[in-house]
């Protein structure tokens, strides 16, 4: 493993802290270690002329919260490009909160309005409501995306790691569904039925990621091991990805995920789909959300709100 020296340095400041791993405490003590320390390593809030919460109705009827991010305050007269974002968490942790300081830099590098989704976790809900959620959140925007100010036909969706997963299947269901959709933006998606790949086996101890951490989240989630193989939890399942939006990947190198981003970066070409791929060296999952202390956070968000620009035309 070759961190670089500033990565290094963060993850012998996490080992030195000495707090328990997610996995060996309850799901609840999990979420709430999570929210306290997901902002630790992050840059300062960028102020932003317009955040706005709002409730997006789920199928069932469940409000789901949602944040609405925009670069300017008067939405009515210009209709900004909108990115849903779902947060990344192992479908058990994580929240609009905890993910709060990277919309803000998305929507203000990029001049684009960011939805971020508070879609319902495990282990009260289990698969496939986290995949139902982000789908409910995207019909709602390319719906009634205009009554916030937002342009539904110049729309992208993303996530982080099991957000990734999330944005994946949208862009899926979005060609199914015959709806617009510009880009894809998958940060160290999770694309794979079971973690059986190369990189998982290296970095089974981490750092951050390790694999019983893994095994802890998903085994919250699924209600039985054929879930898995739902496409909605391992996108590479996916009987075809042809006609799919044009996709960002953005990969660190030292993480169990590395792999299936890949092969996943290789499905969609394969299937002639636009694909820019970047793999940060030395860093570790998560990276993107350590700002303050990691170069490479701050090249991947420029990186990433580029992607958008070029895609939505603010």
């Amino acid at each position: 493993m070759r961190l670089t020296p500033k990565m290094a340095g963060v993850v012998e400041r996490m080992a030195r802290a000495g707090h328990p791993p997610l996995d060996q405490v309850s799901a609840e003590e999990a979420k709430a270690a999570y929210e306290k320390g997901s902002g630790v390593l992050e840059v300062p809030k960028p102020e932003l002329a317009r955040i706005e919460d709002f409730v997006i109705a789920a199928r069932d009827g469940f409000d789901l919260p949602a944040r609405l991010y925009a670069p300017i305050a008067v939405l009515s007269k210009k209709r900004l490009p909108v990115l849903l974002y779902f947060h990344g968490g192992g479908f058990t942790v994580g929240s609009i909160a905890t993910h709060d300081t990277l919309c803000r830099v998305l929507s203000s590098k990029s001049g684009c309005a960011v939805v971020s989704v508070d879609y319902r976790l495990a282990p009260e809900y289990k698969f496939p409501a986290a995949s139902d959620d982000a789908w409910d959140a995207f019909e709602f925007i390319a719906k009634h995306g205009s009554k916030l100010g937002l342009d539904a036909a110049r729309m992208a969706v993303g996530g982080d790691s099991a957000g990734g997963t999330l944005a994946a299947v949208c862009a899926i269901l979005a060609r199914d569904a015959g709806l617009p959709l510009a880009l894809q933006l998958l940060i160290y998606p999770g694309m794979t039925a079971h973690q059986d790949t190369p990189s998982h086996r290296k970095f089974a101890d981490g750092p951050l990621l390790t694999e019983s951490l893994i095994s802890y989240f998903f085994g919250q989630y699924v209600r039985t091991p054929v879930d898995r193989d739902d496409w909605r939890f391992a996108p590479l399942n996916a009987d075809d990805v042809d006609g799919v939006a044009p996709a960002w990947i953005g990969l660190a190198e030292c993480d169990p995920l590395v792999d299936e981003g890949v092969a996943y970066a290789d499905k969609l070409r394969a299937a002639g789909v636009a694909v820019d791929l970047e793999i940060y060296r030395g860093v570790i999952h998560e990276f993107i959300k350590m700002g303050r202390a990691i170069p490479e956070a701050l090249q991947a968000q420029d990186d990433a709100a580029k992607a958008l620009r070029q895609a939505l035309d603010p």
